[in-house]
């Protein structure tokens, strides 16, 4: 296996690569290298020109416009869902009002030119993506002269709100991922206030801590759920506050719960790729069904987690081991790439092969460039929004947990992640044999349990409509539950949210633009609908066990364990 084999020491490995090949990797992998023109960039232009009676009327619309803002005639202003430009002064003040105006006309006609240019679908999502993240980053909120709130903030501080945000900026520039804080981390504690459902370690290997959660409930589920996270950040997104934990609800729905926590590897573990990591849920599946009694064990895998799951299972089908899996559930995971969304669209084979180089060399991807790389995909709410709470108006960002958990960032190993790259690149797992894990060629065709597949209606990293097309993948049958909800909120999901609602349907070979008409709708969140489809697949239920572990598998340590606190 390839994690088996000696790694050489952190130092070697990192200092393995060129100075001049780093640099120009890091410059191919940086984010900003996206704002700079490139091919689909010399297409928009094309377009424009060969049209240049629509890119005229547009033009000369624009001039109109701002002729009207300059004589104070125009009407346009912002979205009342704008959070930008809510305070008062840029409506009061003249000035104010007419630079917005302009900003806004400007970004609208911006959007148009794209509209016009006849792009092909991948070039448009580029040019789309370049157009407004720099109409974003130009918005006038941005600038402390010109944002009222930030000017306001300044007089009642006597500039203390400046210095304040002058010194976070630095802060924030100093160390990866060089992006604002999201996220006042100080509220929160892991083992504290987060991942705090009672549980034991039960097993710890090289790559993970198997845990073990205590019943909650007089009688239990006879077949266990064991559950794979994210490979990237840590496992406790299934676990946060109490009442908002995935892993406490279905404890108390009488589930037997056993939760993988990755290591967060080095660069010694550089060789561990989809072999090693399924083989870790292998390990981690034999511990569950020897400490549960049970010969079967639902999977569920979450994200990168998930695809993880669906080769195991792909895995124990093609070894003839299939009985094993009383279920299989994905959470918010593409396995289908096709027309992945604007991730997909970012990417092509030279900028994945530089990436796979820049890791290979380091023997990890770090997870806080990953962070930066995601919060420049929705620059709006993950950059400019918190340049303006703490660099121009000098206040802490807020406490939430799920923004700890995301600040909580892990590696990758260099094997897995350029697995994964070559994985999307050439969308294998949609083509029978095209993997092979641990020299067994795998086909998601032969996974006939039943399946369990959820997806977030706003998810701008696993698109909806390829997590459905995923699911038909898979050669059970499978019920497909749509939340309203984006890629983390589509997880924790707890009830009591009076705006959550789902839809739920079995999944058929058609256009996933169809398949909402034929879907069910249902108000709420969807775990309960999950831990009803578990209580049909877990078997009858049996008093609950009394202790963690059994006599080979005794507990090791009380959840959450030590491998979540690795940094």
């Amino acid at each position: 296996m390839a994690g088996d084999r000696q790694e050489p020491a952190d130092e070697e490995l990192a200092d393995q690569a060129a100075p001049l090949d780093a640099l120009l990797v890091d410059a191919a992998l940086g984010p900003m290298r996206r704002f700079m023109p490139d091919l689909s960039t010399a297409r928009f232009a094309a377009g424009l020109l060969r049209r240049p009676g629509e890119t005229g009327m547009q033009l000369a619309g624009l001039a109109a416009e701002l002729g009207k803002i300059a004589v104070g005639r125009s009407a346009t202003g912002p979205s009342p869902k704008d959070r930008r430009f809510t305070d008062p002064g840029w409506q009061q003040n003249p000035a104010l009002r007419r630079i917005l105006q302009a900003y806004l006309a400007s970004a609208q006609t911006a959007s148009q030119l794209v509209d016009e240019a006849g792009l092909a679908p991948r070039d448009e999502q580029r040019v789309r993506f370049g157009v407004q993240n720099l109409t974003e980053a130009l918005a006038p909120s941005n600038l402390p002269l010109l944002n009222p709130a930030a000017v306001k903030a300044a007089v009642d501080s006597g500039g203390r709100s400046l210095a304040i945000g002058g010194l976070a900026l630095l802060r924030d520039l100093a160390v990866p991922p060089r992006i604002p804080q999201m996220v006042d981390g100080s509220q929160f504690a892991v083992g504290r206030n987060v991942a705090v459902t009672p549980g034991s370690v039960v097993l710890r290997t090289d790559q993970l801590e198997l845990i073990q959660y205590q019943p909650q409930t007089p009688q239990v589920h006879a077949i266990p759920v064991l559950i794979a996270p994210p490979t990237i950040n840590k496992y406790y997104v299934l676990d946060l506050a109490p009442g908002r934990s995935l892993v406490e609800f279905l404890v108390q729905a009488g589930c037997q719960v056993f939760v993988v926590s990755w290591r967060n590897p080095d660069a010694r573990h550089a060789g561990w790729g989809f072999s090693t990591y399924v083989q870790s849920v292998i390990d981690a599946m034999d511990a569950t069904t020897r400490i549960s009694g049970s010969e079967q064990a639902v999977l569920f895998g979450f994200c990168s987690g998930g695809i993880i799951a669906s080769m195991t299972a792909a895995y124990l089908a093609a070894t003839g081991q299939d009985s094993r899996l009383a279920g299989l559930g994905l959470g918010v995971t593409v396995l289908d790439y096709v027309d992945a969304g604007l991730a997909a669209a970012l990417l092509d084979r030279r900028m994945a092969d530089a990436a796979k180089a820049v890791s290979r060399r380091r023997g990890y991807l770090d997870g806080r460039a990953l962070a930066e790389v995601f919060a420049w995909l929705r620059p709006g709410d993950l950059v400019w929004n918190y340049w303006v709470n703490n660099y121009l108006l000098g206040r802490k960002p807020p406490a939430f947990d799920i923004l700890f958990w995301n600040a909580d960032t892990t590696r990758m190993t260099a094997s897995l992640h350029a697995d994964f790259v070559d994985l999307a690149m050439d969308n294998k797992l949609a083509t029978p044999g095209a993997v092979s894990i641990m020299d067994v060629p795998i086909d998601l065709s032969k996974v006939i349990a039943d399946g369990y597949v959820v997806a977030g209606r706003t998810d701008h990293l696993t698109p909806w409509q390829n997590c459905y097309r995923s699911a038909e993948l898979l050669g059970g049958s499978t019920r497909f539950i749509l939340s309203t909800s984006g890629h983390i909120a589509a997880l924790v999901n707890p009830p009591g949210n009076a705006k959550a609602s789902f839809l739920a349907g079995k999944v058929r070979p058609v256009d996933p633009a169809a398949w909402p008409n034929r879907a069910a709708m249902h108000e709420g969140s969807w775990w309960p609908d999950a831990a009803n489809w578990l209580a049909k697949h877990c078997g009858q239920d049996r008093p609950a066990p009394a202790a963690a572990g059994n006599e080979d598998l005794p507990p090791l340590a009380d959840a959450p364990g030590s491998y979540v606190f690795d940094s």
